[in-house]
């Protein structure tokens, strides 16, 4: 999951199913502008799809994806 900051903020990442349980954080801590990639191992999720939500200062976005095995 790729993703830029432009400014030097405290950045959140985290997947969730399709009913909205945290699975995973992928960030959680104070990060420098510029552009950053998190990987997700997604080895022991089913497939289907999933939701991201990354959140940076007073960004926040939600993402859709799906995981084909």
């Amino acid at each position: 999951i790729r993703f830029a900051l432009p400014a030097s903020s405290f950045a959140k990442l985290v997947v969730y199913d399709m009913l909205g349980r945290e699975l995973v954080t992928l960030v959680n801590g104070q990060l420098n502008a510029g552009t950053y990639e998190a990987g997700w191992s997604a080895g022991n999720f089913p497939s289907g799809v999933y939701y991201y939500n990354l959140t940076a200062g007073d960004f926040v976005e939600t993402k859709k994806m799906v995981l084909v095995k």
